[in-house]
């Protein structure tokens, strides 16, 4: 671990304010090993070699497309390993499945949704509509007369 500052490291603020992120998520990341620990300056501050902050990037940018960050870290410690790996390819593969299967619950969700806008609901347990198309409008006064 570098214990000085040679005014090409950037401080816990500066990193956090150029990642976008706030110093709390820094942290965070650290523990989890996503990012190195950082040096020390001679008063005791953390300093970040300026490559942390392409990593925070890094580490967002596969969090937009759905991965987890123990899935991040996995990825991480794939590539700081230095050679060539199906890993991120058979990963990609598996969350673009996953977000095919999001896709389409949402797709039945809005479909329920625009019936209930269409049969103009007005309570989840006493509506009021005809042919309500809520599966469980009714449940409630199922469960009262029991």
């Amino acid at each position: 671990m570098e214990t000085f500052f040679d005014g090409l490291h950037l401080r816990t603020g500066q990193v956090a304010e150029r990642a976008g992120v706030n110093i709390q998520t820094l942290r965070y990341y650290e523990r989890r090993g996503l990012i190195a620990e950082p040096g020390r300056s001679p008063g005791g501050h953390r300093i970040y070699p300026p490559e942390t902050v392409a990593l925070l990037g890094v580490i967002k940018a596969a969090q937009r497309l759905g991965f987890t960050l123990g899935e991040v870290a996995d990825l991480i410690d794939t590539g700081r390993r230095g050679h060539p790996s199906p890993d991120l390819q058979e990963r990609a593969r598996a969350k673009l499945a996953e977000v095919d299967a999001r896709i389409n619950d949402l797709r039945t969700i809005r479909t329920a949704l625009e019936q209930v806008v269409a049969a103009r609901c007005d309570s989840l347990t006493d509506c009021t509509c005809a042919d309500c198309p809520l599966p469980f409008a009714g449940l409630a006064h199922d469960e009262e007369s029991r």
